[in-house]
């Protein structure tokens, strides 16, 4: 875990308010681990005065680049689509409990299903299951056409469904729609994205797999208790009934936690 200011090489809008934004900077060597989220701070005072946990989307250690992608929705990501190429950015990352890559042997098969600002973190974990000689079929869910990014990035990787809540390209409905329809078997499920998603995507999934949440945070290191989650029943340790979901995830077995 490392504050760095990190410079902005890159900045741009690739879906309606979605935005894609390249860092560089030395901490980025640390980022290693799919799933993991990175602490910004929006501005240079202190309104806002919390940082806003983004997903790690990729990384280049040979360029020393960090890849994020965001939706501006709020004041404080507003503030940071104002950013542009050479500014800096103070960043607190690497944070949080990523995908474990070891889950899967070379030759088996992984399902990654995401939606929304719940898909790039996938990319980065797809890029490292692939490196593993691991197979990969990812499904994408969106609202609209319109709102589809970073589908040319996965089929490179391999098989991709893409589904639209109104059937403007791809599977007309949810990503359990085309979850269902698939035939071929997959050996786990990594899933990212709303939580009504998730609950369903877990219930749709015909193996084990691992959940990543999506949540505000106040400190992004398991002090302030701002992001705890209900552990499940099966999972809860005495004096210990509950999951912080900046440090001990936000990537959680499915089942660990009550979604």
């Amino acid at each position: 875990m490392i504050v760095e200011q990190l410079r902005i090489t890159g900045q741009e809008e690739i879906a309606p308010r979605i935005y894609r934004m390249t860092l560089e900077g030395d901490s980025v060597q640390t980022m290693t681990e799919p799933g993991q989220f990175v602490h910004v701070k929006v501005s240079d005072g202190i309104d806002p005065l919390l940082r806003r946990p983004i997903s790690i989307c990729d990384v280049s250690q040979d360029k020393q680049e960090l890849t994020i992608i965001y939706r501006a929705e709020g004041r404080g990501t507003r503030l940071l689509a104002a950013k542009k190429t050479d500014d800096t950015l103070d960043v607190l990352g690497p944070l949080g409990q990523g995908f474990p890559l070891d889950s899967l042997q070379k030759g088996s098969t992984a399902l990654l299903v995401g939606g929304g600002v719940g898909i790039p973190p996938l990319y980065y974990l797809a890029k490292k299951l692939v490196k593993r000689g691991v197979n990969v079929r990812t499904i994408l869910g969106f609202r609209q056409s319109e709102d589809i990014f970073l589908q040319k990035e996965f089929r490179e990787l391999g098989d991709i469904i893409v589904t639209t809540e109104d059937g403007s390209k791809g599977v007309h409905g949810f990503v359990t729609d085309a979850m269902n329809q698939a035939e071929k078997p997959y050996d786990s499920f990594f899933t990212c994205g709303p939580v009504p998603m998730l609950r369903a995507v877990k219930a749709a999934a015909a193996s084990d797999g691992f959940i990543s949440l999506e949540e505000r945070m106040g400190c992004g290191v398991g002090a302030c208790l701002a992001c705890v989650c209900e552990a499940s029943d099966a999972t809860s340790q005495e004096g210990k009934k509950y999951r912080k979901i900046c440090s001990d995830g936000p990537v959680f077995r499915a089942g660990e936690v009550v979604i």
